[in-house]
């Protein structure tokens, strides 16, 4: 009998033996699977967030771009001209810092497939400009043609206009109707078209340094500066070597002219204005400018904080 019940309690213990073994089990394996799946829910989000990043880095990008298309790329106005039927007057603005080119020449072009003439082209250079600009020209009886061909209204018109040592142009096209219209309704000159848009830029302050002191009066004495420019002493220097200096001859220059980079310090113009001239923007050499006095241009040469004043001595 006592067999038995320890039978029983025995069996009894090992089941309860094994079944804290399968618990246990089984708790290990639902933390290992919750574990995986926040690991996985964790990078689905983290994938989501990137796109959803990129998405919007690119759409950003591509509002960036229309707005720079349609508000803030280069820009062509027709104005009111003061030369008659051959005359044409336009303002050509654009962003020179992005785009630093000099532009030069207009082409005016008509495209008249139903009309009379079928093609006509007008073209004019001017001095480059690179600043925001107007010009009123006479294109000539190129022009009077344009205006006066048949089919104008439906014809398709373009301006282009051009930096040819850089190799930029714009174009601008527009129906025949909508160029006459503009045409009719400008009321803008050039002069006041330069007005509006003119680029106003401060020049740079330079301060010279002036010395203002009254020294005392020298002692009188019979001593002498023993050098070898003093007359009295050169035969002695001359022994070893030292030759009194040379008095420096003036001379003729055949060519002046300013590099780029210029500061518009007006140092060159201060010391020989019959020369330099110094604008808003750079240095000019004046038309008549004297050649005689190459000392003067030297000194001024180097005085340049730059250093772009050249010369050709004759």
């Amino acid at each position: 009998m006592v067999s038995v019940w320890k039978i029983v309690v025995l069996s009894v213990i090992i089941g309860v033996n094994r079944l804290g073994q399968d618990s246990y089990y089984n708790t290990v394996w639902v933390c290992e699977e919750f574990c995986v799946n926040v690991v996985l829910i964790s990078m689905v989000i983290a994938i989501i967030l990137a796109l959803g990043l990129l998405v919007s880095l690119g759409g950003l990008s591509l509002l960036s771009g229309a707005m720079e298309f349609f508000f803030g790329g280069p820009k062509v106005e027709l104005l009111k001209t003061g030369l008659g039927e051959s005359g044409f007057a336009f303002g050509f603005r654009w962003n020179d810092e992005k785009e630093p080119a000099k532009f030069d020449q207009i082409k005016l072009r008509l495209f008249n497939p139903f009309g009379e003439p079928t093609q006509v082209e007008v073209t004019k250079q001017f001095t480059p400009q690179g600043k925001s600009f107007a010009m009123d020209m006479d294109f000539g009886k190129g022009f009077s043609s344009f205006m006066k061909a048949k089919g104008l209204n439906s014809a398709l018109v373009q301006i282009e206009i051009s930096s040819t040592k850089n190799g930029i142009f714009h174009q601008f096209d527009m129906k025949g109707h909508g160029f006459l219209r503009k045409l009719s309704e400008a009321s803008q000159t050039a002069e006041e078209f330069q007005t509006k848009h003119k680029d106003e830029k401060k020049q740079p302050i330079y301060f010279q340094t002036k010395r203002s002191f009254i020294a005392d009066p020298i002692p009188e004495s019979n001593k002498k500066l023993k050098i070898a420019t003093n007359p009295e002493f050169a035969g002695e220097f001359a022994a070893a070597g030292g030759q009194a200096a040379a008095s420096v001859e003036n001379f003729a220059v055949s060519k002046v002219w300013i590099d780029p980079g210029c500061i518009v310090c007006d140092a060159c113009e201060g010391i020989y204005p019959e020369v330099f001239e110094v604008t808003e923007e750079t240095c000019l050499i004046r038309p008549d400018a004297p050649m005689n006095d190459g000392l003067r241009i030297v000194e001024a040469a180097e005085a340049c904080p730059v250093e772009v004043i050249k010369y050709t001595k004759a």
